[in-house]
């Protein structure tokens, strides 16, 4: 009966402190406004196939989704970005030259690694299928930098443990993403990772006293 009492008091309580406030929609903490046009380099990836493309194309998406018009330019992965501006690598020289280039004023950069892959490998009832998949602790950093100066402007990182599957595994324990549905084999773990990583780029609701 008492812990009854406790959780319809903690219940009253809750309702009473949320009538006194309200939820609003904050801005993002970044406006990326006064950053553009605002350059994206490919991030480096633990895993080939389509899993680099697929990370970008909900980076991209996540990162502007609150941002209003904002020019984002997509400028390929770091290897034909430092050979468009005769460099070795991403370095405050670099990054100059990338800016004046391609006509960026700020540059995204990262990279997922996938720090431990525990395979999983299951045969179907008349042992003519084979599915491979693997738990896979990955982190996903990301940061932004001012081309001009080639200062860092904002970093952060995250990282996620899930089930993936469409994988790849060679004899020297490499593997690569390899999957003919890239949503139904790894979309959640991406999902996870991006949306974690822009949370300063969107709004969100918080609530404040009435």
């Amino acid at each position: 009966m008492r812990d009854a009492l406790r959780v319809a008091a903690a219940g009253v309580l809750m309702m009473a402190v949320q009538g006194c406030s309200r939820r609003v929609l904050t801005p993002p903490r970044i406006d990326l406004k006064p950053h553009e046009v605002v350059g994206v380099i490919d991030f480096d990836c633990d895993g080939g196939g389509e899993f680099g493309p697929f990370l970008m194309d909900r980076f991209v998406e996540a990162v502007r989704c609150d941002q209003g018009m904002v020019r984002i330019l997509r400028l390929g992965s770091a290897p034909d970005v430092l050979r468009a501006v005769n460099r070795s690598q991403l370095d405050r020289d670099a990054y100059q030259a990338i800016g004046g280039h391609f006509e960026v004023k700020t540059i995204f950069t990262g990279r997922l690694t996938a720090s431990d892959v525990r395979p999983s490998i299951s045969t179907g009832r008349a042992l003519t299928t084979i599915d491979v998949s693997a738990d896979v602790d990955a982190m996903l950093a990301v940061e932004m930098v001012e081309a001009e100066t080639g200062a860092s402007l904002w970093s952060t990182s995250a990282s996620d443990t899930q089930r993936i599957g469409g994988l790849r595994f060679f004899g020297d324990k490499s593997f690569t993403f390899d999957a003919d549905d890239p949503e139904n084999a790894y979309g959640r773990l991406v999902d996870g990772l991006v949306h974690a990583v822009t949370q300063d780029f969107r709004s969100r609701w918080v609530r404040v006293k009435k």
